[in-house]
């Protein structure tokens, strides 16, 4: 019985390390600088932008065609916040966006 007791011991106190060392691993990679990537007024746009794809009056482009992809209007609205001058990021290169 004490064996067994030792046994289930040994279990948890590695258990408790694996999960110690798991939640260790995930913070290390990432820094926490306290700044915002974007700001307030790049948050309005894509929440609007977002609103209008849902009821169907977005529209991209010179074609005008309807935007039905949730991310092309995300894309319009943080292009349409670049242009007024809101805090977004840059843009990301072409040739680094797409994983094959």
């Amino acid at each position: 019985m004490q064996i067994l007791a030792g046994v289930l011991n040994l279990l948890q106190i590695a258990t408790e390390e694996i999960i110690v060392a798991a939640t260790r691993k995930k913070t290390i990679g990432r820094k926490k600088t306290g700044k915002k990537k974007y700001g307030s007024a790049a948050s309005k746009k894509v929440k609007k932008v977002m609103h209008e794809r849902k009821h169907g009056t977005l529209r991209s482009g010179r074609s005008k065609k309807k935007v039905k992809s949730r991310k092309q209007a995300i894309a319009i609205a943080l292009s349409e916040a670049r242009k007024a001058g809101a805090k977004v990021p840059a843009r990301r290169s072409k040739s680094g966006s797409r994983k094959k």
